[in-house]
């Protein structure tokens, strides 16, 4: 599983690249399909996105509403990924087969285009979309704790755990720091594990002590071999495993506590009924 996609030194997470190409090829059915009345057929469809990206936005801000009334700044902050796919993919068919039944384009032409379009958006989630796997090598990672003394993540089991890879001079890392630092006082039932990646045991005590002082579990990896190990170069990035130590999800990019508190329930065992 790969959570996101390099282009040198970009990085994308998969669902952005998975959204661009069925938009791509939407917009380019409509040309193949439309004849002279592509134009129509694309706007509708540009149209169709816009409402699809502010309605799968709302649906997250319902589903995670009371973690946003704690902080309503959340709402707007789109860089934490907090999107719900099949709302935003149900109000753009809503729209396509209002426009469809105002003739704002040729029907058959139209609908080719939305199909093949949310088609590509479907089957490439499918594929893309992480699956249960086993225990990452990261556990075979050599870690230090801040007192230099060997550390292994082998040390957290029995429990779900989240771990994060982060550095002090990355910004989103900086910025997501309060929300896992409030998650973790608030599920005991979870581990967390903050691997620093490539600073020195003095400048990750110094950021720590000023901006995190309750963070606990928090290692290093001096040469970043967990990013390497997990074929990644952004930060910040989180991986999400369950009780068993599968590897069930995997975040490149800023977490919010919404965003976060999602992912969390999503490793949580079931409660027996």
């Amino acid at each position: 599983m790969s959570p996101a996609i390099r282009l040198g030194p970009l990085v994308f997470p998969t669902e952005l690249v998975v959204l661009l190409v069925a938009g791509a090829v939407g917009l380019l059915a409509a040309r193949l399909f439309g004849g002279k009345r592509a134009p129509d057929i694309s706007t509708v469809l540009w149209r169709a996105l816009v409402i699809g990206l502010v309605a799968a936005r709302l649906g997250f801000l319902w589903q995670t509403r009371e973690h946003i009334l704690q902080d309503p700044s959340q709402a707007l902050d789109i860089r934490d990924g907090g999107w719900t796919g099949m709302v935003g993919l149900a109000a753009a068919c809503a729209y396509v087969a209002y426009a469809a039944l105002r003739a704002m384009a040729p029907r058959p032409a139209l609908l080719g285009a939305l199909a093949l379009a949310a088609g590509t958006w479907l089957i490439g989630g499918q594929l893309l979309a992480p699956t249960p796997q086993p225990q990452p090598a990261l556990t075979a990672v050599a870690l230090q704790d801040l007192n230099g003394k060997p550390a292994a993540l082998a040390a957290f089991q029995g429990k779900p755990t989240v771990v994060n890879l982060w550095a002090s001079w990355c910004p989103p890392c900086r910025r997501e720091m309060p929300a896992f630092e409030r998650a973790q006082a608030a599920n005991p039932d979870i581990h967390f594990v903050f691997l620093n990646q490539g600073e020195t045991p003095a400048a990750v005590r110094q950021y720590l002590d000023q901006h995190a002082p309750s963070l606990a579990n928090a290692l290093l990896d001096p040469a970043g071999e967990a990013s390497r190990t997990m074929s990644n170069r952004g930060l910040p990035a989180t991986l999400f495993l369950d009780a068993d130590g599968r590897l069930m999800d995997v975040r490149v990019g800023e977490l919010s506590s919404a965003t976060l508190a999602q992912r969390l329930d999503a490793i949580r065992p079931v409660a027996a009924p």
